[in-house]
């Protein structure tokens, strides 16, 4: 767990769709009317009202992020965002990706809402390289909260050790290196 101004990151072993959050991130397609992975899942989860919202959007840019209901999710509402398709590296990928977090916070805080949920996008299908994505998710995060006020909790929910570990092990790295008068860490992964 980090604290980041008056917002707390924290990391969780676990499923999206089971978060009561105020709000939680869909890894979305550029249709925004559902897909595989934790796309599927949410729109599962969630019932018909989600795409209903979401076919009024007319879909979504990559690094772009857009509101809905959260159906029947504990969650009130589902924040879409798309996230890149990794090729080489080499093709803007990592701003797409950060941009992803940032629009996604924006609208959060546009919104009124105070927590969140995320995923760890473009890991899954589209094939973000684990390590990397970690911790441009979260680095954009910390320097997001460092900027602005008025969200308490950003929950990275992650599915899997791997994933888990991955984000646990940026989260050490980027929160030795920053200044501790600005952030206060507190190793607790081995709970």
């Amino acid at each position: 767990m980090t604290k980041i101004n008056n917002a707390t990151i924290e990391l969780v072993e676990g499923d999206i769709t089971e978060q009561t959050t105020d709000a939680i991130v869909n890894p979305a397609n550029r249709a925004l009317l559902g897909g595989g992975g934790a796309d599927g899942a949410i729109h599962r989860a969630g019932g018909p009202k989600i795409l209903e919202e979401c076919r009024k959007l007319g879909g979504c840019d990559t690094g772009d992020a857009k509101i809905t209901t959260g159906g029947n999710l504990l969650a009130p509402y589902v924040i879409h965002t798309v996230g890149p398709v990794y090729r080489d590296g080499k093709h803007r990928e990592a701003e797409l990706l950060a941009n992803c977090y940032r629009q996604s916070l924006d609208v959060a805080l546009q919104n009124g809402i105070n927590s969140i949920a995320f995923p760890s996008i473009s890991t899954g299908a589209y094939g973000y390289p684990l390590e990397a994505a970690s911790r441009i998710a979260l680095r954009t995060v910390i320097e997001w909260l460092r900027e602005h006020n008025g969200l308490k909790l950003v929950r990275f929910v992650l599915f899997g050790q791997r994933s888990f570990n991955a984000y646990s092990h940026a989260l050490k790295e980027i929160a030795t290196a920053l200044n501790q008068d600005e952030a206060e860490f507190v190793d607790d992964s081995e709970e």
